[in-house]
């Protein structure tokens, strides 16, 4: 009967320390010069993706193959020739290990980079929140240029993810 407690605290802990987390970066701060794996299983540095192209979306998503995240997939697969004529690499973020993000890249043509954040190092350091005890991110997305966020979509739209951020561009000139 001792094992109740035990399970009862761990699951509080897990919840708060769910909820402990840094704030999500906003418009001005300096975008995260990780690291990580993609759908590939090699490195990208994401400070050398920012210095390729005049503008980087990273988007965050909470698991691959699953009817939200698939909308915004397409939307942005949709949308990537025009968001590449604007310059913008696009690069998607979840909690789904290397076979999964291959196979959701796979399934539906999707045109760009896949991060498997099974760590959650990426999510982190962007100060995207999680959901508690599974890890996986909350819905979100990251402009950035020069090195620096230049827009934020704290409510990650899904099946309008491209246009919305066509629209930030046109704004932008």
């Amino acid at each position: 009967m001792k094992l109740r407690p035990i399970l009862l605290l761990m699951a509080i802990s897990s919840l708060l320390t769910g909820l402990a987390r840094a704030e999500p970066l906003k418009v001005g701060d300096a975008a995260p010069a990780i690291t990580a794996v993609t759908e590939t299983g090699a490195s990208l540095a994401f400070a050398d993706v920012y210095a390729k192209q005049p503008y980087t979306l990273v988007y965050f998503y909470p698991k691959a193959d699953t009817p939200g995240c698939t909308k915004q997939g397409c939307s942005l697969r949709d949308g990537y020739e025009a968001l590449t004529q604007k310059g913008v690499a696009v690069i998607g973020v979840s909690h789904d290990d290397v076979a999964a993000q291959k196979a959701f890249k796979d399934k539906y043509h999707l045109p760009f980079t896949l991060i498997a954040d099974h760590d959650n190092k990426v999510i982190g350091a962007f100060g995207v929140p999680t959901y508690p005890v599974v890890g996986m991110a909350h819905r979100q997305a990251y402009l950035i240029k020069d090195g620096k966020i230049i827009y934020t979509d704290y409510n990650g739209t899904t099946d309008k993810q491209a246009d919305t951020i066509l629209q930030v561009l046109a704004a932008q000139k």
